[in-house]
């Protein structure tokens, strides 16, 4: 680390600490050559994470884009909002852990809709709507059965 005062490239770290958030190391150093001490501040490179929509454009993941989907969806519903962001947080952590720094839309709808199905029935039929562009009722219909056949062979009927 380049000193700030005589411009030495030498110097030795002193004390280490995080700061209060956690984020960032704190760092003491004292330049070898001038023996003045300066402070350095560590922190976690991080890559952001794209989303490849429909139409191939790319635009970095927006977490409040999907949680405000995932609002509407539970619009008079009895989701909180804690239950939501909690949800939204176990998404954007798939998708980190991932390692993809390229992640499609379609793979972060289904990711929303299985967080959905497991919050609220009615909240998940309605995010599928919009998000599979249910053509007619027939589809929608489509998907009510799926979703009901599912629920008789988790619960063993």
């Amino acid at each position: 680390m380049k000193c700030p005062y005589c411009g030495a490239i030498d110097s030795k770290v002193i004390d280490s600490r995080p700061t209060e958030d956690g984020e960032k190391i704190r760092r003491r150093r004292e330049c070898l050559s001038c023996k003045k001490r300066f402070t350095t501040y560590e922190i976690v490179e991080t890559v952001p994470l794209m989303v490849v929509k429909k139409d191939h454009s790319r635009e970095v993941f927006d977490r409040q884009k999907l949680l405000n989907g995932m609002l509407r969806a539970c619009e008079k519903r009895p989701v909180s909002f804690q239950q939501l962001d909690a949800a939204v947080s176990r998404i954007e952590q798939m998708l980190l852990n991932s390692y993809d720094r390229e992640v499609s839309s379609i793979h972060i709808g289904d990711l929303a809709m299985e967080q959905l199905k497991q919050l609220d029935d009615v909240a998940y039929v309605r995010f599928a709507s919009v998000y599979r562009q249910f053509s007619d009722v027939n589809t929608f219909m489509e998907e009510l059965k799926d979703m009901l056949d599912n629920r008789s062979k988790m619960s063993g009927n």
